[in-house]
């Protein structure tokens, strides 16, 4: 008896401590979704019906505007709080041009959108036209307006996987960065064989296209470009040239 008579207050304080932990979670609870009703209700935290009034866009030269303005379209006239920011940063990045984004509030009634954008790094000649393509094989739209310096790349398709498209424009880089400044004289790279490109220079006012293969393209690029002279002589009319082989260079009509 005496022991059960101890154990008895210990278990009270237990429960009580429990029931009013639970009473205050539940206090706080409904104490935070009031303040989320009122502030969704009142005026003064109402994203504006202009949407030139409600949202901020920062880092866009290139994406649409328009579309971007768009995906908040259902959130104009509401409250700042209940907009979804994750969703809506998940369709920003489904936008072209947008590489990431931020979605941020600003009190009382404002939102801010920070955009980076995508960085093309040359044209992509496709059957259904010429796009811009990026460093990780994304196809961009050439906005209006707008003048870009870049090699042409070929044998690239708008069915092909990212993995393939991400692969062939690292060869590409690849090509541009072992070539350095002879690079300026490319207008065109063949990337349809990633293992084995093939370039469309201007060498001594001719258009020639080479076939380089894999590797050692500047040091094959400057043989060639050293030799043309005799090589043109002995070739007459050719233009297209395999210098894959180290000893040799074969033409082709």
């Amino acid at each position: 008896m005496p022991r059960e008579a101890r154990k008895t207050p210990v278990r009270w304080r237990l429960w009580l401590g429990l029931a009013l932990g639970a009473l205050v979670s539940v206090s706080s609870a409904v104490g935070a979704l009031k303040a989320i009703a009122y502030v969704a209700a009142d005026p003064r935290f109402t994203l504006p019906m202009e949407p030139g009034d409600a949202l901020t866009i920062q880092g866009v030269a290139y994406a649409d505007r328009a579309r971007i303005m768009a995906v908040f379209a259902p959130d104009f006239g509401r409250g700042a709080l209940t907009a979804p920011l994750a969703e809506r940063r998940r369709r920003l990045l489904a936008i072209d041009w947008v590489a990431d984004a931020t979605v941020s509030r600003v009190w009382p009634n404002h939102l801010i959108v920070r955009i980076r954008e995508r960085k093309p790094v040359a044209f992509a000649a496709l059957p259904s036209g010429v796009e811009l393509i990026d460093s990780a094989g994304e196809l961009l739209g050439i906005p209006p307006r707008t003048r870009f310096t870049f090699p042409v790349l070929d044998g690239l398709r708008a069915d092909q996987s990212p993995a393939q498209r991400r692969a062939a424009v690292a060869a590409f880089l690849r090509l541009q960065q072992e070539m350095g400044y002879l690079s300026k004289d490319i207008s065109e790279v063949d990337v349809s064989d990633p293992g084995d490109l093939q370039i469309v220079a201007r060498v001594e006012n001719h258009t020639v296209a080479l076939i380089l293969g894999d590797g050692d393209f500047a040091s094959r690029y400057q043989n060639f470009v050293g030799h043309y002279d005799e090589i043109e002589k002995e070739s007459p009319g050719a233009s297209t040239f395999d210098l894959r082989l180290d000893d040799r260079i074969t033409a082709r009509k």
